[in-house]
């Protein structure tokens, strides 16, 4: 009992018998039970009319230990209903209910315990694995260039710097080839890389295609330090074509030029066609990865950290949340092969640059375009007898879009091209020529020739 009673009796008999307690009275039992009343006792000289009963002890420890059980087990099934009512039952720590169960086991669940899944699919949301293991494959770029504009007739210059990504996806004997956007390279004075291990190095342009928004550029190995070689790796590109909806992703870039970041999504949509700013069409990968600025020409990646897209900032623009957009990587690796295989170019001293021989031209702007339903470009006026540009095939009126893959809408586009051009070098020069009241898409061989002395 409890160890502040103290007992100096116990005694019971029939309903009109009182057993005496210090302090507890016993007032008789009726139907079987004994009733108790504190304070003292109804009479102290009263003598019990019957023998004194063995085992009422006994009796009551007995009842007191039934009322346990039975309170322990009805607060049991409480508690157990309470849970299942709310859906907090758990089975196990790493158990889940199966959703979809044969037939037979359907019939025998209605009548027996939920069916338990032995194989389970759920959504890692640790990524530092894969990340891990594909960063040093990651590059940041800032593109060094210079901003023109005209003032009251006035040419004012400034210079500027953008930020991009890119993805290190071959080596050769003397170089290290990245893959980039167009939009994050062209135009470039200088384009400076930092890799893994935070080294830095200077990058030239190899190929460019504006139509995908792809650029490939190259580092040259003497650039590199052996602690530098040893840090990178070489991507490792994956298929596209078998992408899921719904399934994971990882996007790695230089957002907003503050270094390498990581997020992460799901794939949105497949074949999304999307109209880019020169005119050009493509589908394209969307996610709701987050892709800012900064983020253009990095990895989308899926969860085996094999690149399965070419991420753009510019395609989806800035105006929208959670809709970002990646050039699918099955459609992009024979252009990107292609690029790899071209020349690097470096720029040539300025009195080294080629000449097409265009006497005279006219800018065709944004706003020209939307007026007379016209390409954005340069219009060709006129073109010298004998020149590099009468040699090719330019005629008046064609309006020149492209200059060996790198996108011209403007006059500076086209002096900052040439910089990577001499004398005697060749072109593919890509124009739009009205034919039928419609222009059609021309591509042809250029070979530069040497600016007269009247011209330099």
């Amino acid at each position: 009992m409890y160890e502040n009673d103290n007992f100096s009796g116990y005694e019971t008999g029939d309903e009109n018998t009182t057993g005496t307690f210090s302090g507890v009275s016993a007032a008789g039992s009726a139907n079987g039970y004994t009733t108790y009343q504190m304070g003292g006792s109804t009479g102290s000289n009263t003598e019990p009319k019957n023998p004194k009963k063995h085992g009422g002890y006994f009796r009551k420890a007995m009842v007191s230990v039934s009322l346990g059980l039975f309170f322990g087990l009805f607060a049991g099934i409480g508690f157990y209903a309470v849970q299942q009512g709310t859906g907090m039952l758990k089975t196990g720590a790493d158990t889940a209910v199966v959703d979809e169960v044969t037939s037979e086991a359907a019939t025998e669940s209605s009548q027996s315990t939920p069916q338990l899944a032995t194989n389970v699919t759920y959504v890692e949301s640790d990524v530092s694995d894969v990340v891990e293991k594909v960063m040093p494959a990651m590059v940041s770029i800032v593109n060094n260039f210079t901003e023109t504009a005209n003032v009251f007739g006035q040419q004012y210059t400034q210079e500027e710097a953008a930020s991009g990504s890119g993805i290190i996806v071959g080596k050769t004997d003397d170089e290290l080839l990245i893959v980039s956007n167009n939009h994050v390279v062209e135009s470039a004075d200088t384009l400076n890389v930092t890799f893994i291990d935070g080294s830095e190095a200077q990058a030239q342009v190899k190929g460019l295609d504006s139509d995908m928004d792809l650029a490939v550029i190259a580092v040259s190995l003497n650039d590199l330090s052996d602690d530098t070689k040893n840090a990178i790796t070489v991507a490792t590109l994956g298929s596209s074509d078998d992408l899921k909806l719904g399934e994971p992703v990882i996007a790695i870039g230089n957002a907003l030029g503050y270094g390498q970041s990581v997020t992460n999504g799901i794939v949105s949509a497949l074949n999304r066609e999307i109209t880019l700013e020169n005119g050009a069409t493509g589908t394209f990968i969307q996610t709701n990865a987050a892709i800012n600025p900064g983020n253009s020409g990095g990895a989308l990646l899926n969860m085996n950290g094999e690149v399965i897209g070419i991420n753009s900032n510019k395609i989806g623009g800035t105006a929208v949340e959670g809709m970002g957009y990646a050039i699918p990587i099955t459609s992009a690796s024979p252009i990107i092969a292609d690029l790899m295989e071209r020349q690097t170019r470096t720029k040539v001293a300025e009195d080294e640059v080629g000449y097409i021989g265009i006497s005279s031209l006219q800018e065709v702007t944004s706003q020209i375009s939307q007026m007379y339903n016209m390409p954005e470009g340069i219009y060709v006026v006129s073109v010298e007898e004998g020149s590099a540009a009468a040699n090719a095939g330019i005629m008046k009126g064609d309006i020149i879009t492209k200059f060996d893959g790198s996108s011209i809408s403007s006059y500076s586009d086209l002096q900052k091209t040439l910089q990577y051009y001499a004398a005697g070098d060749s072109a593919t020069i890509t124009v739009q020529r009205p034919q039928n009241g419609e222009y059609v898409s021309v591509e042809l061989n250029l070979t530069l020739g040497s600016r007269p002395a009247d011209k330099k």
